[in-house]
């Protein structure tokens, strides 16, 4: 059973607990601080267990010349890559605003620290569990650092290869037992080609003894709902007010009616994975007594004569007679009492039906 712990205070993860739903609003927002709460409400609608941003300390994630650039796109907020991004940062005192909000609202508040000083910042803020995006995720020093906060911890690993996550693992671990990894691969929005879902059964088998989930950027929901079908226990999914929105994230973004058909279609493959366990269930009577079939008799059978294979054959029947299964354990056993051809082989005119021989 792999392994489950406690993500946020009161919901375990891993395990038979339900697959943990992240909406990550990220920098959806527009910079605008209301939006952000209309989305951190959406997000508490919708079913999803935990509304997600992004936190950067601006000077500590880019150098200089990469905050001078100039950004040209039809997504900026700026005329340089520096301005776009602070335009969509909030301040210390904004995140603890929107906190506050989620925990009125009623659900799980955290961010992806996108560097050494956010990771400080939210460590502060005593956030349920750290985001590492995919960017940190070969980031040793930085993983480090963050293991030794304490806090569980989710991370991403688009852009790695296996070696890398292996060398992930093994330094998250050293610090920190509380923690799962998420398939990802970083393309805005993704094809399905290159989703690799299979990675999670690699991963499963590679890190038996913690929890494995999906970080999709796919468009629709039919992806991330199969990663659930296949053991993902947790799910991240990028969220918007609207795709068309400016913004190079909103495309492989869900909207609000998205993101709730993804909470209800989780759930619903959650109730249908079941237990493993096969055997015929209650549900299963009504048709198994209307149509199950029975053995019944080929021809007229004598009373005493042996049964052989050629005498029997299988029908609907009434009433129910042996299973079909067990046909061949007639073989050689006598009938106590003469049967009509198509009647029900019953079990009790077959000598010696059911018991074990005596050693």
């Amino acid at each position: 059973m792999p392994l489950k712990f406690e993500l946020c205070p009161g919901r375990m993860i891993g395990g038979s607990h339900p697959c943990f739903i992240i909406a990550e609003i990220g920098q959806n927002h527009q910079g605008d601080i209301e939006i952000a709460k209309k989305m951190i409400k959406m997000a508490k609608d919708c079913g999803a267990d935990c509304a997600k941003f992004q936190k950067s300390e601006l000077e500590h994630k880019f150098n200089k010349r990469a905050l001078e650039r100039p950004y040209n796109s039809k997504h900026s907020w700026g005329k340089t890559y520096g301005e776009h991004k602070r335009h969509l940062e909030f301040s210390h005192e904004q995140y603890r605003e929107l906190q506050k909000y989620a925990e009125e609202v009623g659900i799980f508040f955290t961010a992806s620290g996108m560097d050494e000083m956010a990771v400080e910042f939210l460590h502060e803020l005593e956030v349920p569990f750290f985001k590492v995006g995919s960017g940190d995720t070969n980031n040793f020093p930085y993983l480090e650092k963050t293991a030794k906060k304490g806090r569980p911890m989710v991370v991403s690993s688009g852009m790695q290869s296996m070696e890398t996550m292996r060398r992930v693992y093994q330094t998250v671990k050293q610090h920190n037992q509380n923690f799962t990894i998420l398939q990802c691969t970083s393309a805005y929005p993704l094809d399905a080609e290159d989703v690799n879902l299979k990675v999670i059964t690699e991963y499963q088998k590679e890190f038996p003894d913690i929890p494995i989930g999906y970080s999709g950027h796919e468009s629709g929901i039919s992806i991330s709902v199969a990663a659930v079908a296949l053991g993902a226990k947790v799910i991240e999914r990028h969220v918007t007010l609207d795709k068309k929105w400016k913004g190079s994230d909103h495309a492989a973004s869900l909207e609000p009616s998205e993101l709730a058909e993804l909470v209800r279609s989780v759930r619903l493959v959650e109730r249908a994975l079941g237990t493993g366990l096969k055997q015929m269930l209650p549900c299963e009577k009504p048709c198994h007594d209307k149509l199950g079939k029975s053995v019944v008799a080929k021809v007229q059978i004598p009373k005493g004569t042996a049964l052989t294979l050629d005498m029997l054959t299988v029908k609907v029947a009434e009433p129910k007679g042996v299973p079909p299964e067990e046909i061949f354990q007639l073989v050689g056993k006598a009938v106590t009492e003469d049967v009509e051809e198509d009647e029900s082989v019953t079990p009790e005119i077959v000598d010696s039906y059911g018991k074990k021989a005596k050693c």
